[in-house]
């Protein structure tokens, strides 16, 4: 068996998170900037060993304010912890096309387990003859577990963000020779 290495291509590719504000709508922020590869044996992915990196200073959330609130120490703390990494322990497959993710998401120096869940899209050849490969992945966290612990209460008591964090990827990756 041969090792395939794969490399995250960040032109096709857009990492998310989504978090309630007041409890009654969702900001959604991105990550501006990342680096990922996956090492399979062959092509099969059920054998994948994922890393993933995302710069903590990268964070858009489409508004300055919030975004410079973010990379604070009361939340990420950027300066201490310039990245979000991610390394896995498995690939389950659940069904066709449909995995889950086990492995060590580190934050704000916190590293815990996570699942993350991954649909695979398929491998297709662009105009260059670059073998890809596509991925939707999506899981949820607690922030406070990984020491995002900052929180907000209104005059009225409501929580300003809350504890769950929806994390949501479409990822591509590209084939090396």
């Amino acid at each position: 068996m041969a090792t395939t290495k794969w490399v995250l291509d960040p032109t096709h590719s857009e990492v998310q998170f989504k978090v309630k504000h007041l409890v009654i709508s969702t900001v959604t922020g991105s990550f501006k900037q990342f680096a990922g590869e996956v090492e399979t044996e062959d092509d099969n992915f059920e054998t994948a060993k994922v890393h993933f990196t995302a710069d903590i200073s990268s964070i858009d959330t489409n508004q300055e304010q919030r975004d410079q609130h973010l990379k604070s120490g009361d939340f990420f703390d950027a300066e201490a912890h310039p990245q979000l990494v991610f390394d896995s322990t498995s690939m389950q497959k659940t069904g066709e096309g449909e995995y889950k993710l086990h492995g060590t998401l580190t934050l704000r120096g916190n590293a815990r387990p996570v699942t993350l869940n991954v649909e695979y899209g398929g491998v297709a050849t662009d105009f260059y003859g670059n073998q890809k490969a596509g991925f939707e992945v999506s899981g949820k966290i607690s922030r406070k577990e990984f020491g995002l612990t900052w929180d907000g209460i209104t005059e009225a008591g409501a929580i300003v963000v809350s504890d769950e964090v929806k994390l949501l990827a479409s990822v591509q990756f590209a084939k090396q020779a």
